[in-house]
């Protein structure tokens, strides 16, 4: 049950941050001018930091139920998880400060910043997964593009116009929601190969952790689920201009 529990987070992580990593990866091509790109970050806006507390939980499994697991997988790949932390605070800067002041030079700077943290948090990943794996290192920037095709996808389904052209544009068409079908499936492949390559069994927490954490985490996954599907539903419409970011 422990290894679905963490299977469960960390691969709704991958799903749905997936998605706001990928426009911001790609947010010059999205949005070609300053009341572009605020529309394109818009498509994410109400969704990112939901998208975020699937990856702590996911931490907070992995060092509640496999403590082993968590300390070789920091030890074993500390610059890509301090990469990652890095692009993290970074893309998560760009997004709040850049509607906090007027000047173009401002909003370009940290329109900047979400680019640069998304691609470093999209390869960081890669370099993780080419670790667990393993394979070549240069697989990192292919799973950096699984995230940029995923993210194309989820800006397909959220715009409208010729901000949703040009993200189809690069996804064959528009068959936005096959694409983020074809691209979710493939980051839930890349989470299980990675997950069935890691002993999770031989890593668990003792029997008594295990029997004090497993039930406390079950119960409290149906109001994640809930509150994610309420912020789905309520922000289902397409968006046809700026938000709050």
């Amino acid at each position: 049950m422990e290894i679905f529990i963490l299977g469960f987070f960390a691969l709704g992580y991958l799903i749905l941050a997936g998605a706001d990593i990928g426009v911001g990866m790609l947010l010059p091509y999205l949005g070609r001018t300053a009341a572009e790109r605020r529309t394109v970050i818009a498509a994410i806006a109400p969704f990112f930091l939901g998208n975020e507390v699937w990856l702590v939980a996911a931490a907070g499994v992995l060092a509640g139920l496999f403590p082993l697991l968590e300390g070789e997988l920091l030890s074993g790949n500390y610059l890509a998880v301090v990469a990652l932390l890095v692009g993290w605070v970074i893309r998560d800067m760009g997004l709040w400060l850049r509607g906090r002041m007027p000047g173009a030079r401002w909003q370009t700077f940290w329109d900047g910043a979400v680019v640069g943290g998304s691609w470093t948090l999209a390869l960081a990943w890669g370099v993780i997964f080419t670790q667990i794996l393993p394979v070549p290192l240069v697989a990192a920037v292919m799973v950096a593009l699984l995230f940029a095709m995923h993210g194309l996808a989820f800006a397909g389904l959220r715009l409208t116009g010729e901000l949703r052209e040009r993200a189809v544009r690069l996804t064959g068409g528009s068959g936005e929601g096959r694409t983020y079908a074809l691209t979710a499936a493939a980051l839930t492949a890349l989470g299980v190969l990675a997950g069935a390559d890691l002993d999770l069994a031989a890593s668990a927490a003792d029997a008594t952790t295990l029997s004090l954490l497993v039930p406390v985490t079950l119960a409290l996954i149906p109001f994640l689920v809930a509150a994610q599907a309420w912020v789905w539903w309520t922000f289902r419409a397409r968006v046809t201009g700026p938000s709050y970011l």
